[in-house]
């Protein structure tokens, strides 16, 4: 079978890619397993070079790009996004590729006929404004930015494509991923993962929000053990709404911080300054916190057991 993962060269991706190699098979729409035969990395940069994958490189957000690298799908992971602090700061930018990238996606399935299954990453960003304290799978979403509603108008096309029958659809409301390696991003939660992994670094971090506010959040490993587990779960159990929110954890700023102690050291924890800023705590504290994901719970998903055990595996793999 052919797998395409847009955002494939970008971290999650990467990983993505990483954990299907190693299963080597995959359940199709009529519930078969299938082995993988070609995985295409689908993004504005190549993917690293590596056996079974091919690199497809553009513009998501141009249809005839799409028409190309997708060709011939039998399951698609779409992770390709412009992140939240960029899509505020972009409107054209955040719509373009969150908005006609996923447009030309589900056109291009369609327009294929062959009825694959999809699994679109979404995001908590879909809730805002005035919430109950626990968010359920019965809270209407509301989303109060730009990249909100750019995934949640997302959630709904693939939604009512699979309604249709042009695709075997599945949407899931990722929590925010920390630690995530590498360099800082534009989105407003970047600095959940700079906190932790700058000062394990022996580097300088500043923290823009008060540390009395909480996340919802979810390890990297758990993010692709889910995205995974969302494609390989037969159509009959996405019985209704076809999105849904994944289990994460609630853990204040300030127990992320005890936790960088416990790992690193207070030499660690004293590289981060607090230093609010109004626009990210605006974003940040839009968000929910806390979630009751009893579907996702009764459907398999996993959730992580605690923030410093998130920590500690990063700082294994990552930390020299």
């Amino acid at each position: 079978m052919k797998v395409v993962v847009t955002g494939g060269a970008g971290f999650l991706g990467q990983r993505l890619i990483g954990e299907l190699l190693q299963r080597g098979a995959l359940a199709n729409a009529a519930g078969e397993r299938r082995q993988i035969a070609e995985i295409v990395a689908v993004d504005q940069v190549a993917a690293p070079a590596m056996e079974r994958v091919r690199s497809a490189v553009g513009d998501v957000g141009d249809p005839a790009f799409m028409a190309r690298a997708v060709a011939g799908a039998d399951s698609v992971f779409h992770l390709a996004a412009v992140v939240s602090g960029a899509a505020e700061a972009d409107f054209d930018l955040g719509m373009h590729v969150n908005l006609d990238g996923t447009r030309a996606l589900l056109d291009t399935l369609r327009a294929e006929g062959r009825r694959p299954k999809l699994v679109f990453a979404s995001s908590v960003a879909v809730f805002g404004g005035t919430l109950p304290a626990v968010v359920t799978d019965e809270t209407t979403p509301s989303p109060q930015s730009s990249y909100g509603v750019q995934k949640l108008i997302g959630e709904l096309l693939v939604g009512d494509c699979a309604r249709k029958g042009f695709i075997d659809g599945r949407a899931v409301r990722l929590p925010t991923i920390v630690v995530r390696p590498g360099k800082p991003n534009a989105a407003a939660s970047s600095f959940a993962s700079g906190i932790i992994r700058e000062p394990l670094a022996g580097v300088e971090a500043v923290c823009p929000v008060d540390p009395r506010a909480s996340m919802w959040l979810m390890s990297p490993r758990a993010a692709i053990a889910n995205l995974v587990h969302a494609h390989e779960l037969p159509a009959g159990r996405w019985t209704g709404l076809r999105s849904l929110s994944l289990p994460g954890i609630t853990v204040s700023i300030a127990s992320m911080l005890d936790a960088l102690a416990r790992v690193g050291g207070e030499a660690a924890r004293g590289r981060v300054t607090m230093q609010p800023d109004p626009r990210i705590q605006a974003i940040v504290q839009g968000w929910p916190a806390r979630f009751d994901t009893a579907r996702a719970d009764a459907m398999g998903f996993i959730r992580d057991g605690d923030f410093e055990s998130i920590v500690r595996d990063y700082a294994k793999e990552y930390v020299r």
